[in-house]
Parts: structure tokens; sequence; C-alpha cells
């Protein structure tokens, strides 16, 4: 989950690096480090944010055309200097940077240590660099053989970035399971975990494969397998502007992502939905409707707030499609033996397209037969190039920590996957077709309205925001909301939320209401609204706080609850786009007035490409 930046060339090594791990800094920032190549291998790293490392360097020779850096997400050793990335060999001649993990470091790390050599750090990451080390100095062979070897033996994640004072003019990487793209310049070469170092410098990029070593040069790009046979670099050309990943004018990335669902969702929509032929075109579905249509059930395959769009999925394809559907946590799945028979759909959804549970999930799936669906968010990212099918979101890079408008864009495809296949499968009358197609155009506009309602939102966030725990609340297409709504104020606030259908509250979580505990209900009206109320005055009656999201209007809520977020009617199945927006901003507004840095939670990376 840590970011990696590399640069060789005619450019100073150091402000590329620099700025590259800052835009980075989502994907970790316990600690970063740069290590710059010029007569030998200089090496900084602190313990932090980048701006630490950056302070620290201040007066230091920084003078370099190559180089390496690294912002860090811990997992092995805690956060610090010593365990900060990059890092040195034993001889000092090579340094590294890693995102990933080892798992059979521990073996490893034991042989080494019985051959003399003497770890300065608790990270997986120097165990693989002093076995490459080993490796090369014991069979006299170049450091691309030595890596090569070291790759055939060690279990797990990777992308590795290798310095070496020998070679001077050439930087070695390596990949499996975690991202890595290079950009291609005149007489140069970015590398990073993601686009977003590079897409001031050049829109000419590869994406590296599993199981495939970069050999680079300031003028040269040499991709080869771990058999040592050369691969050709398929250049892709980058649909990504630099202002998508710069604030804006906005105080966080976060609110700034939360502001742009208008556009992002009418990005998910253009091109796609046409309301007056009363069609949704999506070549990725339409190719593989046949298989689709006919699947006995689905299984939908994600983590996180990929997962609860996934819940919202199992209601809209149940209800429209008449297919079984099962939502199972990609984690889980992954380390059981679940029951495949071919022909099964797997949908698998993510942001990153990188996330590491939902890779592996899907790759077993398709072993056995399966046909994989992707949403995923990233262009050429793992999962949409293993898939057998799928669709973009088209959200843009969202480099805030926790999920807004990815979250709006893959409610917005599923919706349009579901529909397609109802149409397909005759599971849909005609009128109701043409009504959530026309529902779903107007989405954009009613996400605008419901952010019209910030600064009523921002006043209720700071009524609560001194509150120890919360408890969300929904029915149908609600209760999925409900849960997200809960990781959000999790997420942002650090205060402990529970999301739960409002059913279940009388089967213990009513246990915990009280005078100073605020129930959130996502309470829009729908045909479980009559049953919402009746759970809202369970917990009026236990002098709970009653905060609800409710449709513009509904004046029995109002008058029932303490406060109330409003938002635009709109149909039940569609309305979860438009749900979720007051409880981002009530998330987001709790955490700034606590003094947290919203876009970089503790403990929190953008994309978890390990487990």
């Amino acid at each position: 989950m840590c970011g990696i930046v590399a640069y060789i060339g005619h450019r100073q090594a150091y402000p590329v690096i620099i700025k590259g791990l800052k835009r980075l800094e989502y994907r970790g920032y316990d600690s970063a480090g740069v290590a710059l190549l010029n007569h030998g291998v200089k090496l900084y790293k602190k313990k932090g944010k980048v701006a630490n490392l950056e302070e620290s360097t201040l007066g230091r020779d920084l003078e370099a055309h190559i180089g390496i850096g690294h912002t860090r997400w811990a997992t092995h050793g805690e956060p610090s200097d010593r365990n900060a990335h990059p890092h040195r060999s034993a001889n000092g001649k090579l340094a590294m940077i890693h995102n990933g993990i080892i798992e059979n470091y521990a073996s490893l790390k034991q042989e080494l240590i019985k051959k003399g050599y003497q770890f300065l750090s608790d990270t997986d990451t120097e165990v693989l660099l002093y076995f490459i080390e080993d490796i090369q100095k014991n069979n006299s062979s170049t450091l691309e053989e030595a890596l090569r070897i070291a790759l055939k033996r060690v279990v797990g994640a990777y992308v590795i970035v290798l310095i070496d004072q020998d070679n001077p003019d050439t930087l070695i990487a390596a990949r499996k399971g975690s991202p890595l793209v290079i950009g291609i310049g005149k007489g140069e070469h970015f590398l990073a975990s993601d686009a977003s170092p590079i897409i001031e410098y050049t829109k000419e990029v590869v994406y590296v494969n599993d199981y495939e070593i970069a050999i680079i040069k300031p003028d040269e790009l040499i991709l080869k397998n771990l058999g040592n046979e050369r691969q050709t670099p398929f250049i892709q050309k980058l649909d990504l502007e630099l202002a998508a990943i710069e604030k804006g004018g906005y105080d966080h990335f976060m609110l700034k992502e939360i502001f742009e669902q208008p556009h992002t969702i009418y990005d998910c929509l253009r091109g796609r939905l046409d309301v007056a032929q009363g069609t949704i075109t999506m070549s990725g579905i339409r190719n593989n409707m046949e298989q689709i249509k006919n699947a006995n059930r689905i299984l939908i395959i994600a983590c996180g707030t990929s997962w609860h769009a996934g819940l919202v999925a199992e209601y809209v394809i149940e209800e429209l499609c008449r297919i079984p559907v099962e939502v199972e946590y990609a984690s889980e799945f992954r380390y059981r033996n679940p029951i495949i028979h071919k022909g099964d759909m797997i949908i698998a959804i993510s942001q990153s397209g990188e996330t590491a549970d939902t890779l592996v999930a899907i790759e077993r799936a398709k072993e056995q037969g399966a046909v994989i669906l992707g949403i995923v968010n990233v262009v050429g990212s793992s999962i949409s190039r293993i898939s057998h099918a799928g669709a973009y979101t088209h959200a843009g890079p969202e480099i805030g920590v926790a999920s807004t408008k990815a979250f709006t864009a893959q409610l917005t495809v599923l919706t349009m996957v579901a529909l397609m296949i109802a149409k397909e499968r005759a599971t849909i009358s005609h009128d109701r077709y043409i009504h959530l197609l026309n529902e779903l155009n107007e989405v954009p506009e009613k996400v605008k309205h419901a952010l019209e309602n910030a600064e009523h939102i921002k006043a209720v966030a700071l009524k609560y925001k001194d509150v120890s725990d919360a408890l969300f609340l929904g029915r149908g297409y609600n209760f999925p909301i409900a849960l997200e709504g809960a990781l959000k104020l999790k997420e942002i606030s650090y205060i402990h939320a529970e999301g739960y259908p409002a059913a279940e509250m009388k089967h213990g979580p009513i246990a915990l209401v009280d005078e100073s505990l605020p129930v959130v209900f996502v309470a829009t009206k729908d045909t479980c609204h009559e049953k919402i109320i009746s759970n809202i005055q369970e917990i009026k009656a236990r002098k709970g706080k009653v905060i609800a999201v409710i449709t513009e209007g509904d004046e029995i809520i109002t008058g029932m609850a303490d406060d109330v977020l409003p938002v635009p009617e709109a149909d039940e199945l569609i309305a979860p786009i438009i749900s979720t927006i007051p409880l981002q901003l009530f998330s987001y507004y709790i955490g700034v007035a606590k003094g947290y840095d919203v876009d970089k939670p503790r403990n929190l990376a953008k994309s978890v490409t390990v487990e």
C-alpha cells in the first residue's frame, strides 16, 4: 500500500521524486525516503509525512539524475526512521524501495543471519535486498540475474525498484501483485505506483505486468519475464489532466471529491445512457451479454466501501433481473473453499483495480470457469486486465483516502448493468425500464441539489462532533447506505459507529440507546417508510437523538427527529446514490471540526495492495 516514485533522465531527480511522493502520500504516510545515485548512494529518510523528509534534506547534497523514493504504510516494523524506505544493501552499493509483503521473509532472514548479515531494520524489504545481494555475490552474477533468481524464491506481493552504484545509468524494477506504471519521456523515464506523479511530464505510459522485470535507462526500456524472455512494452496514452489531481481551491481533496459528484456521475452516464432512444450502451457488457444474462448466479466480490456498493447492487439485480446474488468480502472468499460453477458470474468491484484480496479471489474464480466482470475506476489496473469484461466508472482520480465519488460512480454503473441485464432477460416492464432511465438521468442534478444543503449539514455535524458512538440504521436499499455512513464516520472522525438494518435494532443494538447516543436513520420515502417511522419512534421513546436523511417535504419524520438532512425525491432503487451525499458531508465536517487530516486518516491507505 506504499507509494513509490523513481526517475532517470536529464532532470534533477530529487524535485521530481519529492513532488511525486506528495501526490502519492494518500497511499501511505508513516514515513518517507529517497535514495539518489551520484558517486555513491545517498540516502535520506524520515518518519512522518513527506514534508518532514523535505525539511530534513534542506542544505544536503541532492545532486543526481537518477533516484528512487518511497512513502510508507507500515506492515513489518513500526513507523520509524530506520524502517523507512529506501533500504541500503550490506555493501552499500544497492538501494531498494518495495511495495508489498514478502511472506517468507522470516525464513530468508534466518538463512542470512547464519551467513553473518546484520539487519538494521525490522522490514521484510531489507531481507529481500540482502537476499538479492547475497545471490549476486555468491554467483558472481549481474544484479538483473540475481533479482530474477531471488524472485523465483520469494513468496508474496511486490513492486521493487533498485539502483546500483556500479550501474549508475540504470534502474531495475519488478512487479507481482502491486501496481507499477512507467512514464516514457524524451531521454527520461518516470516510475510510480499510479499515474498521478507522471502526468505532469508525459502521457505515454507502460503498465508493467505481473512477473515482469523492467531494465530502464534514460533512453531505453526493456521488459523481460522471469524466464529472461523479452516482452514487448504496450504503450498507452493517459486520459488524465493535471487539474484532476490538484485541490482546485478546496480545503481538502475529500471535500473537492464530494462536490465533484454531479460531474463524475454525469461522466459515468455520458455516452452510455440515452433517454430519448431508451438505451444503455456499455460495450464490455453488451459483448458478453449472452453469458451474463444466462448466469445461474452472480457473486459480487469487494472490500470496504466497494462491498457496500455490492450490497446495493444485490438488491437492484435481484429486484430487476431475478438472478440470485451473493455479496462476499474478498478477504474471506479467497481463504475458504467456495463453490464456483462454470458459468457463474463474478462481479469484482474496486476503485483502484489493485485491491490484493479482490485480485486473488477473482483469479481463483476464473480458474474454476467463472465469468469475471470488473467494475473499476483506474484504467489499465490489474482487475481491469484480468477480467473477461467490465466497465470503468470514469470518476477520475480519487485522492482522498475515504471513498466518496468512486462509491456513487460504482452505484451508477452497477445500476446501468442491472438495467441492461433486466431488459435482455425481459424481467422488467418497458414502462418501468424507461422510468428508471429517466430517474438515473436526473441523478446529477439531484446530487447537485443535495450538495446545496452543505452549510445546514455542517451545522448539524458540529452539534455531534464530541460524541463517542453513533448508530446508523436503514431498511431495504437504504441499509447498505447506513453501513457506508457508519464507515465514513469511523474513517474520518475516529468515532465508533455501527450500521445495522433498522429491524435488527431490537435484536441487540437498542441496548446502547440513551440520551447521549445519536442514531442516524437513512429514511427516504420507499416501501419501508412506515416501518422506519416505527423504528424512529422506538429510539425517541428511549431518549435517543435522531438524525434522519429524509426525502424533501417529509413532514412526519421532520416532526419526530432532532435533526433532518433532506435530499430530493427519487425512486427507491436510485435513491441510494443521492442519500449517501449528506452522510459524506456529515462525516467530513465532523472530522474537520475535530482537527483531523480528513484526506489521510490515521492507519489507512487508499489502495490496499497487501493483505
